[in-house]
């Protein structure tokens, strides 16, 4: 946490977004949030299990003049990766070889990480500073989810400052195609073998019985 920061949240709560909360009656609200259960600076057990089982998130970055870039990065469950108390690593996969959200960390390391779980209407911002390395195979190879069909190029390190989660008001609930399929197989074989039931009490010889 910066030492301009009385708390974790003042690294969104600038002084300009307290006077707008101020103007629209929310300030003693978030006031009191501060002083009594202010937001994390550390991954506990229930973010790191969060993260484990995101295959998506938002990066978000801003050039040295401000001007905001959001990147989508994706993968199979288990991409994101816990190195410490404070550290996200995931490797990034080479793709349309822009190199915008690269390119701004350069001159600028501050980020922020949003990450959604649409089935059951979850939400994590996390604030910090990241930085890429990309001249270190062994982390890479680490980082890169075994079998998936990607080529890593390099890896996005982030050092968290401070997250909290959202309330899930206004979040639709969307499922992956893969869940779906699964929870449609699974009521299949139910069927399956409720109709080959119904045909054994329907059978002449239980019919006799």
């Amino acid at each position: 946490m910066s030492d301009s920061h009385t708390y974790p949240s003042d690294v969104a709560f600038t002084p300009a977004v307290k006077a707008v909360q101020a103007r629209k009656g929310s300030r003693d609200a978030y006031a009191h949030v501060e002083r009594t259960r202010s937001w994390r600076t550390e991954i506990d057990e229930s973010l790191r299990a969060f993260l484990a089982g995101s295959n998506s998130l938002y990066l978000a970055t801003a050039s040295a003049d401000g001007q905001p870039y959001i990147q989508h990065r994706g993968g199979p469950r288990g991409f994101i990766r816990i190195l410490d108390k404070t550290t996200i690593a995931f490797a990034d996969y080479s793709g349309n070889r822009q190199y915008i959200t690269q390119g701004n960390l350069t001159e600028n390391p501050k980020a922020q990480l949003f990450v959604m779980d649409y089935a059951h209407r979850r939400r994590v911002k996390i604030w910090g500073e990241a930085r890429v390395v990309d001249d270190d195979p062994a982390l890479l190879t680490s980082l890169m989810p075994a079998g998936y069909k990607a080529r890593p190029e390099q890896v996005i390190l982030f050092m968290v400052s401070a997250w909290d989660t959202n309330c899930p008001q206004h979040i639709p609930q969307k499922f992956d195609a893969v869940d779906v399929a699964a929870a449609l197989s699974s009521r299949d074989a139910r069927i399956a073998e409720l109709e080959t039931e119904l045909a054994t009490l329907k059978s002449p010889v239980s019919a006799a019985i």
